[in-house]
């Protein structure tokens, strides 16, 4: 199953770190916000518009390595997101097939000759392919590991090996948006990204070497699936495993409340690690 490969490869990860090491004894705050925010996300569509909207919002949920030099933010493209969705409707497949970049420019407000912009066109493209003609009930499905699984083989954006962050997330995010009801996505893992091993860090949990953390507190990106990048993903996994098992939540509740976190201060007020990749 795919959330047991990820399991083995992140012990793995933790098990030869150079640059990460996991503190088994730091103490970290139970509870914290999770959930989708009502306001910001449109649920209160029919089930079907509900549906390929979160599978939309989690086709182009990546991109933070850019978002800088864009002016852009998670909050602020899923803003535009779902206005366009509450005003006009979620894309349909057919319309997703065919978006080209200037179209995701206009509704998120990028540049579209950007490099991001035209990856989120891609990503929007193979979803569309993905959708194809079925009901939304047959692309959902009853599992969410075998919904993460068909993302992951379906379409290369999905495709992250070893973590499948994306894949995870968009079966929590379809649970949590009340469209399905997977009896087993208890099963995910954490999503793994460059803000929760920053939460994990600030508290203690992470601990990195000198020169990873000079790299990071200077602004200076890691290269996507170069061992600095790896080790903190793969120990930010590993690491929320013995968390979540320690306070009795599954590990996507523990994710949901460490993200979340991340966003206000004193989290906020340090830089995370910078990646320009299409995995988160």
């Amino acid at each position: 199953m795919l959330t047991d490969r990820v399991r083995l490869h992140c012990a793995g990860v933790a098990a030869t770190a150079r640059h990460v090491s996991i503190d088994p004894d730091a103490e970290i705050a139970a509870g914290g916000v999770s959930g989708l925010d009502e306001t910001l996300h449109f649920l209160e569509g029919a089930p079907e518009d509900v549906a390929r909207y979160v599978l939309i919002l989690d086709a182009i949920n990546f991109g933070s390595g850019w978002f800088e030099e864009l002016g852009a933010s998670t909050d602020g493209l899923t803003e535009r997101l779902t206005a366009h969705a509450r005003a006009e409707g979620p894309w349909s497949a057919a319309e997703l097939r065919e978006l080209a970049a200037r179209e995701v420019a206009s509704t998120l407000g990028l540049d579209p000759q950007h490099q991001l912009t035209r990856l989120y066109s891609a990503a929007l493209n193979h979803l569309g392919g993905f959708l194809g003609h079925r009901p939304i009930e047959h692309v959902l499905g009853n599992s969410a590991e075998d919904l993460a699984e068909r993302l992951a083989a379906g379409m290369p954006f999905f495709d992250d090996r070893g973590f499948y962050k994306r894949a995870q997330i968009a079966a929590n995010d379809l649970h949590l948006a009340r469209v399905v009801s997977y009896d087993d996505v208890d099963r995910l893992t954490i999503f793994a990204d460059n803000l929760v091993p920053h939460v994990l860090r600030l508290d203690g949990v992470l601990v990195y070497s000198d020169e990873l953390a000079a790299d990071i507190d200077e602004g200076r990106p890691l290269l996507a699936g170069g061992e600095f990048e790896r080790e903190l993903r793969g120990c930010a996994v590993h690491a929320c495993e013995a968390l979540a098992t320690r306070l009795e939540v599954p590990p996507r509740l523990l994710d949901n409340w460490l993200w979340n976190r991340g966003q206000h201060p004193p989290y906020s007020e340090r830089p995370a690690h910078i990646t320009r990749t299409v995995y988160y």
